[in-house]
């Protein structure tokens, strides 16, 4: 049997977004003279910005504002960013039983990317701009098995794809949403990963199955 091939979300299940996204926000916000709801809007980051946005930007206006976000980002945002306690971890229990790691993020291709070298994240594919159950297809052509995320839409697309939806609770959605949006598995951060992904593959060994 080969190692997993193990999807990861970025933004609040490997990475808290939260401050260098509200310091983007308020630049952005000044810029414009629209006093974003900074605290709401970065409680349940997840969607696509374009969607975040649509309440308080006339949507003719919405590509323009979204690429500058873009360019703002990586001067506000990339080291304000931290790596959430595990995550150097999981990826690395990933390596070490001989898997490969793919994050599928809805982020700017771009800046996911800063973000992946500036923490130092050995990953093996990065695939940007994709949401929710457009995840799907990633997880597939990579040949994943697991796929890791925080928000309900991670599930969607976990589930999308044929894969088990492991969930972390570092991002704005509950264990009682995750649940009920049919996640296999909840865990507290990604401190609980590494354990869990050996007892699903030695699981899976002893049972026969291949969980790769």
């Amino acid at each position: 049997m080969t190692g997993p091939v193990v999807g990861f979300d970025l933004d609040m299940t490997l990475i808290d977004t939260v401050p260098g996204f509200a310091a983007t926000l308020v630049v952005l916000g000044d810029e414009l003279g629209v006093d974003f709801p900074v605290v709401e809007l970065t409680s349940k980051l997840g969607p696509p910005l374009s969607m975040m946005l649509e309440d308080y930007v006339p949507s003719e206006r919405i590509d323009a504002v979204v690429d500058r976000f873009r360019e703002l980002y990586p001067t506000t945002a990339i080291i304000e960013t931290l790596a959430f306690p595990g995550a150097h971890a999981a990826l690395a229990a990933v390596r070490r039983l001989g898997g490969s790691s793919v994050v599928v993020t809805g982020k700017f291709t771009a800046n996911a990317q800063l973000h992946l070298d500036h923490l130092g994240f050995e990953v093996d594919h990065l695939e940007g701009e994709v949401w929710g159950v457009g995840k799907a297809a990633v997880l597939r052509e990579k040949g994943a098995s697991v796929y890791v995320g925080d928000h309900v839409h991670d599930v969607e697309g976990a589930l999308a794809a044929g894969v088990t939806s492991v969930s972390v609770l570092t991002g704005g959605c509950t264990r009682d949403e995750l649940e009920a949006a049919g996640t296999h598995v909840v865990l507290a951060d990604l401190t609980e990963f590494p354990a869990w992904l050996e007892g699903h593959l030695a699981l899976a060994l002893a049972s026969g199955e291949d969980a790769t």
